[in-house]
């Protein structure tokens, strides 16, 4: 069986742009998407903390080390420079794939630069049949 998984999150972006005349997409640092392990033109899944819209698109890459959160397209209307949001990558595993899985949170600051990333094993924070 495969499962969807989050694989990475970018945590609490500040938009930084919103060009609603460009095709489509999520521009981001490529450091950022590097260190959530999203690849040019993955799908991803976009939450604005500040309105409560979800949008998928895909993600492209901006200019390195610039901070670069712009949406594109459409989610210009939904996501406005200033807006916090969660940015998830995901993917489809089998439970050989899970088990060997780090998912990674970056955690940025206000100029989205990385301030810390933790990195979660979930096979070992899965219960035993006891529940512990």
């Amino acid at each position: 069986m495969l499962r969807k998984i989050c694989k990475g999150k970018l945590h609490r972006l500040t938009v930084t742009q919103a060009d609603l005349n460009y095709m489509g997409s999520i521009t981001l640092d490529p450091l950022l998407m590097q260190a959530a392990d999203i690849r040019p033109y993955e799908l991803v899944q976009i939450t604005n903390l500040s309105n409560g819209q979800l949008w998928h698109t895909y993600a492209i890459a901006g200019g390195k080390g610039s901070g670069a959160v712009c949406l594109n397209g459409p989610p210009a209307r939904l996501f406005q420079p200033g807006d916090k949001i969660i940015v998830l990558s995901m993917g489809w595993m089998d439970d050989e794939e899970w088990n060997a899985l780090e998912a990674k949170v970056v955690f940025v600051d206000d100029q989205n630069r990385i301030s810390s990333i933790v990195t979660h094993k979930p096979s070992e924070e899965m219960p035993d049949a006891d529940g512990e």
